[in-house]
């Protein structure tokens, strides 16, 4: 994304917002952006530090895109831009302490300096404090970026010393729009959309060969379930759990057999234009005499059980074993 107008046509209140800071020159010393995963947090934390390290803006707040500070962010080495990433699962007291010895630092080609801390609610309560002091004691010309998809994860004490934007779940008519005219068929366009609401992550979910296999197994386990649920439990162990090995594709596992369920949903209450598993009616058609509605509920409410667990880091294998024995009755 390499202008404001790109990314106002997909968050325009947080693009206006940036845009009005930019321009008179009131830039806040940190941010949080919080929302959805794909809803752009990323693409508008590099685009504002491309804006303030740009030294040929264009009205007063576009970056040129050709300097030499622009290609530096787009190549991901600028000197005074830093990315902080979880190492492992949570973001360390270490990893800040290194941080904040950047902080005392004169930037290298001038006085500013940016730091982006991406997925900011895995902090250890140690890295929370240890960010929260430099925070409290901001450089002048020093911004930092918090971003995260769970606000609630972030400390009160941050949180009030940050500026917070929202970035508002994508409209998904029109996502799915913008995919189909991509030349990807409509039931998988949808399908993507329900899943993601960035057009690069949708586009390689399109090519992801492991993705089409996740499909495959998804399906599977729905026929087994209740067609011949003793071997479920088998399926378990031989295909879902050696497939989906990392907690992302655990969790991606769990959105797929989501969106199956509300399909049954949808179908029970006469609303087939909003099933995303269109080219699977009949095998859903099937299903709906099998399972009523409340069944269907409650095996939804199971399911987010399940990714609230494997996101507490309980053990997956044992998240599933659960989740299919609810699913079972």
């Amino acid at each position: 994304m390499n202008t404001w107008t790109e990314l106002d046509e997909y968050q325009p209140i947080t693009t206006k917002i940036l845009q009005n800071s930019l321009s008179k020159n009131r830039v806040s010393h940190a941010y949080l952006f919080h929302g959805p995963r794909g809803t752009g947090k990323k693409d508008a934390a590099t685009l504002l530090a491309k804006s303030y390290f740009c030294r040929e803006r264009k009205d007063d707040v576009n970056p040129c895109n050709t300097c030499l500070d622009c290609k530096r962010i787009d190549s991901g080495n600028h000197p005074d831009l830093h990315f902080i990433t979880p190492d492992g699962q949570s973001i360390k007291k270490e990893q800040i302490a290194h941080l904040q010895k950047e902080f005392h630092y004169t930037g290298l080609e001038s006085n500013q300096k940016m730091y982006i801390v991406e997925h900011a609610d895995t902090m250890t309560p140690n890295a929370a404090n240890q960010i929260l002091k430099f925070l409290e004691e901001p450089s002048q010309r020093t911004i930092a970026l918090l971003l995260t998809e769970n606000i609630h994860g972030i400390i009160h004490t941050i949180r009030s010393r940050c500026q917070i934007l929202t970035f508002q779940p994508l409209n998904f008519l029109k996502f799915k729009e913008q995919l189909e005219n991509k030349e990807i068929p409509p039931s998988l366009a949808g399908l993507y959309a329900h899943l993601t609401n960035n057009l690069q992550e949708a586009l390689q979910l399109n090519e992801d060969e492991w993705f089409a296999e996740a499909r495959k197994i998804v399906i599977k386990l729905m026929e087994v379930l209740y067609e011949q649920p003793d071997e479920a439990y088998l399926l378990l162990h031989s295909k879902w759990l050696p497939h989906f090995k990392e907690k992302g594709q655990a969790q991606v596992g769990l959105d797929l057999l989501l969106i199956w369920y509300k399909d049954l949903i949808y179908y029970h209450i006469d609303r087939e234009e909003a099933i995303v598993n269109i080219g699977n009616l009949r095998f859903i058609e099937k299903l709906s005499y099998i399972m009523s509605q409340t069944v269907t509920t409650y095996a939804i409410k199971a399911i987010l059980e399940a990714k609230r667990n494997l996101q507490a880091n309980v053990n997956s294998t044992l998240v599933m074993e659960k989740l299919v024995l609810q699913l079972q009755r």
